[in-house]
């Protein structure tokens, strides 16, 4: 008990603290956003960001795994999350406006204190068939939805210290950001599908004993799940792209709102995924939907030529799904499926080093997307800055989310219940034998000989049963046994001494 009394001591001291950080007067207050962003604002948007946007989802992952590590990670996040809340509520210089960053941050820390209530109860492990099992339950989930808490939060933060979506454009940021990180979601789970799943789409492992997991395949392809994507994707564009039936229509929101492509395609790629089977549709309207945001004309010249390179980037997209399920896969779910030949086994050597071209190239769809807004070209334009040099950086924002969703699967294919080292046995490149007879004592006794002696005493040969274990098969009392038992110990050595 001297171990939980410490944890809910430390509860409740972070608790305290972040009160005290609440008690600081300076946000809401209309902001000063004139004023330099001092060390400590720094240091609080440097610690937050290695929270949200990396320790959390590593130590997500730990836990679905069942990993020994999954505590620990998590220990050192919240001692980060309750340094970098008390950090942004202490620092002098630059003061913000009531913001949607400020009131999340409050609202964080609901589930923030669930989590760390219900991991202390789970370590009880008490009411193992009652209460138990539902927090268990809870706990994934809360622990499954830092990584979006997580995007949302930086996202508001970036939003808030740029002074971002105002009254006037709160309805563009809108349309970019959600767009956009609805389409990183989706590009982090067709690599889910590629790495964790082998190209196949899986809900979660059935768990038996001896820690061998079972996926749990879902008989639909990949291209049934992407057609109700683009159907309901392009129902939500068609009904909110244009304000009001008397409104002017602009060129804008006839673009928009022919995305009832989507419905159409969707449904016909909805039609042609079943029973299993792969189509094309869904890649061709991503490369119709790059093509249309190509010629996608904007106020800005600035803007016009960063939507031209990020809809050539989702026809790229929608090219290499083609040639991944035509000429990789060749209809095939997945490589191990199709005519490829699996090297060893290993995980890795399933995966064509194109297949993660698709993905990835949505990723860099979708960061080129959210940095598309007029706010953001403006401020870019107001820095001279010309449009290549920002593409390049949102490229490189790219590669770091890539690499970091990569990572992530990587620690779940090793880490906890995964790592094939728990799976390895302690004789490797031996055959392991079970035996559980009197002779297994005089088979370690006998000195190694070159040729296989023939049985010293009457009666049926040495041998294996059916159960594959060393016995004598005569019928014999247990005294017998031992008398003949010292008869073989004598041969065997009379044997090893010629």
């Amino acid at each position: 008990m001297s171990t939980l009394s410490r944890l809910f001591r430390s509860a409740l001291a972070l608790l305290v603290l972040v009160q005290l950080g609440l008690a600081h007067p300076h946000h809401g207050d209309g902001g000063n956003a004139e004023a330099p962003i001092d060390t400590i604002l720094w240091i609080h948007i440097m610690v937050q960001l290695v929270v949200w946007g990396g320790i959390f989802g590593v130590g997500m992952v730990l836990g679905i795994t069942r990993s020994k590590w999954h505590v620990p990670v998590q220990s050192a996040a919240y001692l980060m999350t309750a340094a970098g809340y008390i950090l942004g509520h202490s620092h002098k210089g630059r003061s913000f406006p009531e913001s949607a960053h400020g009131t999340a941050a409050n609202l964080i820390l609901l589930p923030l204190l669930a989590q760390l209530c219900l991991g202390i109860y789970l370590k009880l492990h008490i009411h193992e068939e009652t209460i138990r099992p539902w927090a268990v339950v809870l706990h994934g989930i809360i622990g499954k939805s830092w990584l979006i808490i997580g995007w949302v939060q930086m996202l508001f933060g970036v939003i808030t210290i740029r002074g971002y979506c105002g009254k006037e454009e709160l309805g563009q940021c809108l349309a970019h950001y959600i767009m956009g990180s609805a389409f990183i979601g989706y590009g982090t789970i067709l690599a889910t599908v590629l790495i964790a799943g082998g190209g196949r789409v899986w809900y979660g492992k059935h768990w038996r004993d001896g820690n061998k997991g079972e996926k749990v395949v879902s008989p639909r392809s990949q291209e049934w799940w992407d057609g109700w994507v683009i159907m309901l994707w392009g129902i939500v564009n068609t009904f909110t792209e244009h304000h009001g039936p008397l409104t002017k229509w602009s060129h804008k929101d006839m673009q928009h709102t022919r995305i009832i492509l989507g419905w159409a395609g969707g449904a016909l790629a909805i039609f042609l995924a079943r029973k299993g089977k792969r189509t094309l549709v869904p890649a061709l309207i991503i490369v119709m939907t790059g093509w249309a945001m190509s010629s996608h004309s904007q106020a800005l010249e600035i803007s016009t030529k960063v939507h031209a390179v990020f809809g050539v980037v989702l026809m790229s997209a929608g090219v290499a799904r083609i040639i991944e399920i035509t000429f990789v896969l060749k209809d095939a779910p997945s490589v191990e499926d199709g005519d490829a030949v699996r090297h060893g086994g290993d995980q890795d050597n399933e995966i064509r080093a194109f297949q993660h071209l698709p993905p990835f190239v949505i990723n860099i769809h979708s960061v080129l997307f959210m940095s598309a807004t007029d706010e953001e070209l403006k401020a870019v334009m107001g820095i001279e800055m010309d449009h290549v040099t920002y593409v390049l950086l949102m490229l490189s924002l790219a590669f770091v989310i890539y690499l970091y969703a990569n990572l992530l699967l990587h620690l779940y294919a090793t880490t906890g219940r995964n790592s094939k080292k728990r799976d390895a046995a302690s004789t490797s490149g031996y055959t392991p034998l079970r035996v559980n007879s009197t002779l297994a004592a005089t088979a370690a006794l006998t000195p190694t000989t070159a040729f296989t002696p023939a049985p010293a005493y009457p009666g049926a040969p040495m041998g294996r049963d059916e159960e594959n274990v060393y016995k004598i098969s005569d019928g014999r009392d247990s005294f017998e046994e031992e008398l003949e038992l010292d008869e073989v110990r004598g041969e065997h050595g009379r044997l090893a001494l010629r």
